[in-house]
């Protein structure tokens, strides 16, 4: 397992130093069998391809997804509430090592199929409310290699990842706040590639309203 921090240079903005996007990547972080065994648990997802609100008009997002989490951790992004699932039995095992090994806390996990590489996810940020302030969203890649692209919301200044399967992305706080990032189209890729984005939402934030 290789753990390698990188970032972007500090950049000089308008007397404010624009600090290094804080994320940490480890390569190969689950084996074989631990990627294959949830390849296996993927297929009895209940994925969708939902519609979504962006600018005002309703879109199918280019991807199919499932929201698994603890009880009242329903997540609520682009004008859709996700309603909590009960947790798998892998995504809960990794669901543990992530906090065994690293101490992350998270109560939902996100998982996205991407078929081929015409489906993508546009720029964004998670940013949503319910997330619990001063929390890292942990992304863990399975499949097909992937570019994944973060960029400063001011300064525009771009870096390129390429997540491989078994990598292992930790975008720390507070990413989120300035940074964005997105999973442009890759025609040439032909194979499905699984994402699992661990986060802690405010449990109750949603029944509460």
């Amino acid at each position: 397992m290789k753990q390698v921090k990188i970032g972007f240079d500090d950049v000089q903005l308008a007397n404010t130093v624009v600090k290094p996007a804080p994320y940490t990547l480890i390569r190969s972080y689950l084996t074989n069998e631990q990627q294959q065994a949830l390849i296996e648990e993927a297929k009895q997802y209940p994925l969708a391809r939902p519609a979504v609100t962006v600018y005002g008009k309703r879109h199918l997002i280019p991807r199919s997804q499932a929201w698994f989490a603890d009880k009242d951790c329903d997540y609520l992004y682009s004008g859709l509430l996700i309603k909590a699932l009960p947790w798998p039995q892998y995504a809960a095992k990794l669901r543990q090592k992530l906090q065994r090994d690293f101490s992350f806390v998270s109560n939902g996990v996100l998982v996205n199929l991407y078929q081929d590489g015409t489906e993508s996810m546009g720029w964004h940020s998670d940013d949503e409310k319910e997330i619990a302030a001063g929390s890292d969203i942990a992304s863990l890649t399975l499949g097909a290699s992937r570019d994944f692209f973060i960029r400063h919301k001011v300064t525009k200044e771009k870096v390129v990842l390429t997540l491989n399967s078994g990598d292992l992305l930790i975008m720390h706080w507070p990413m989120q706040s300035n940074f964005e990032h997105s999973v442009p189209k890759r025609l040439r890729v032909k194979q499905p590639r699984l994402n699992y984005t661990f986060r802690q939402l405010i449990v109750g934030f949603h029944q509460a309203k």
